[in-house]
């Protein structure tokens, strides 16, 4: 993979292709707009990882409210600080694309969900999902007995087992009587 930033060859392009559900034309679009982020001296070295701050300001970014989940998720950084390499952007956008299947964007949304990455949605998970969609101002803000009431109602329609947490399969099983999550769960560069 030792292209530079600034150059993407054939061979890079039809295996990209093969190994996500972009098009080519979405994958050249995707190059481009990745480096259009790095800086003069970042186009010519290797695999260059672009920080959260500058991927966050792409507009298709920039007002979803799990933004920084999404670049946490999708970052391969060993410092866990959420930078993307344009294969990780390519990931992100494969996995947000409209030709991306249910449970490969249904995995994906529960890995964004998972705020604390243990594997379940728990009372935690939900309530920072709740404020993520809600907004934190005082305005949009549930009171306390208002969000424990919508986590128990969530609770009580996703925990098939009943121990307290969503787990992946219970997701997936929620997001399956969805019909709108496919088509709302995407990122259009």
């Amino acid at each position: 993979m030792g292209t530079t930033a600034s150059q993407l060859g054939k061979d890079m392009l039809s295996e990209y292709q093969e190994l996500t559900f972009l098009t080519k034309q979405e994958i050249l679009l995707a190059h481009k707009r990745f480096t259009e982020l790095l800086t003069k001296d970042e186009k010519d070295l290797p695999n260059t990882r672009v920080q959260m701050e500058r991927i966050l300001t792409l507009p298709e970014l920039k007002s979803n409210p799990f933004r920084k989940r999404i670049c946490n998720v999708f970052s391969t950084s060993e410092y866990k600080d959420g930078g993307l390499t344009f294969e990780d952007f390519l990931d992100l956008l494969s996995a947000f694309s409209d030709s991306a299947t249910l449970e490969i964007k249904s995995h994906y949304a529960f890995r964004i969900f998972d705020f604390d990455d243990d594997g379940t949605l728990d009372c935690g998970d939900l309530e920072k999902l709740v404020n993520c969609l809600t907004g934190e101002t005082d305005d949009t803000r549930l009171t306390p007995e208002e969000m424990r009431q919508l986590i128990n109602n969530i609770l009580e329609e996703s925990d098939i087992d009943k121990d307290g947490t969503v787990n992946l399969s219970e997701f997936q099983h929620v997001i399956s009587r969805s019909p709108d999550f496919v088509s709302s769960f995407k990122i259009v560069l």
